[in-house]
């Protein structure tokens, strides 16, 4: 008879990881019901709207999906769409449906994330027509390689795998036709904050490595040095979620320092309140308008403890250090 392993610490860390995607679901959910932007996908992973969340938060998740859409979509332009894009730790995110409905679509876009989290995405797709319509539209054959930890299509690809584990994840992506040739997007939104300093250094160096012409695009905290940082962590570590990786977010420069020393040809950084003010300021007009904001000061200082760093390397030549803000 099989015994059973014992519970360990690392399995209680990884487990609070993974109630993270709810969080960052859930407020998206709520932002996009507030009217902050549209995304009429996120329904399908969280039914609910859920309880009221504070308008500092709300600003804070428009800022983050504005800024991380904004490079996305320009990096997708700059190579006129013959890409592919790999979305680490991509949980319950909808960019592949919005990027179909605004013609936007790389040659593939990947997902990878736990085998668990992986699993109820996979459940939700399947069973919600709105979700599975696209991807069978954008598929040549009747049949999609489909099982619990993984889904794969002709434009859409789903794996279950532990980003820490290069050699698996490497393998897996290759398998469902990741190609060391086309120019590559990597997405990591607080990912790598929950590896230490050398798991995610081997991880953004396998990327540089593998891939001669690519971008990976980082959205994660900055500036955790200070008081305010320190709140931020202590207030993780009470529910069991350790911030591995915190020492990589002491500034921006130790930020884009990972990737200059892993073999990125550019790195550059912004904190989100710098990111938040260069955004089209028509649309930041209308959202302010959505909620009064009493804690301006509070939100100036939440934007300042987030940032999006984001490295080129560019073979092919294709401008690819002139995708910024």
């Amino acid at each position: 008879m099989a015994t059973r392993q014992p519970f360990t610490d690392s399995d209680t860390a990884d487990e609070a990881v993974r109630s993270t995607c709810d969080d960052a679901t859930t407020c998206k959910r709520y932002a996009t019901s507030k009217g902050y932007w549209t995304d009429p996908y996120v329904q399908y992973f969280v039914r609910s709207v859920g309880e009221r969340k504070a308008p500092e938060i709300n600003r804070g998740y428009y800022a983050r999906v504005r800024g991380m859409n904004h490079l996305l979509d320009a990096f997708i332009r700059k190579t006129e769409c013959n890409c592919q894009i790999v979305n680490l730790g991509a949980g319950l995110d909808t960019t592949f449906w919005r990027l179909k409905d605004e013609n936007l679509m790389p040659r593939k876009y990947f997902e990878v994330d736990f085998p668990m989290i992986v699993a109820r995405k996979i459940h939700n797709i399947k069973t919600k027509q709105q979700l599975s319509k696209p991807l069978i539209e954008t598929h040549s054959t009747d049949s999609l390689l489909l099982d619990g930890h993984c889904l794969d299509s002709d434009r859409y690809c789903i794996i279950g795998t532990d980003l820490r584990d290069i050699p698996v994840l490497d393998e897996k992506l290759k398998k469902f036709h990741l190609s060391p040739e086309l120019p590559t997007l990597f997405l990591a939104e607080c990912v790598l904050v929950y590896m230490t300093p050398d798991q995610s250094s081997k991880l953004v160096n396998w990327a540089s490595d593998t891939f001669h012409t690519a971008m990976f695009i980082n959205y994660e905290q900055v500036n955790m040095m200070d008081r305010f940082g320190q709140v931020m962590i202590e207030n993780l570590q009470r529910r069991q979620c350790n911030l591995a990786g915190v020492e990589v977010c002491q500034s921006l420069e130790s930020q884009k320092e990972r990737f200059l020393k892993t073999g990125w040809e550019n790195a550059d950084a912004l904190d989100m309140m710098t990111v938040y003010s260069v955004l089209p300021q028509d649309d930041v007009t209308r959202i302010e308008h959505l909620e009064f904001l009493d804690e301006k000061e509070l939100l100036q200082q939440l934007l300042q403890h987030y940032s999006i760093c984001w490295a080129t390397k560019d073979k092919l030549k294709l401008g690819l250090s002139q995708v910024a803000f």
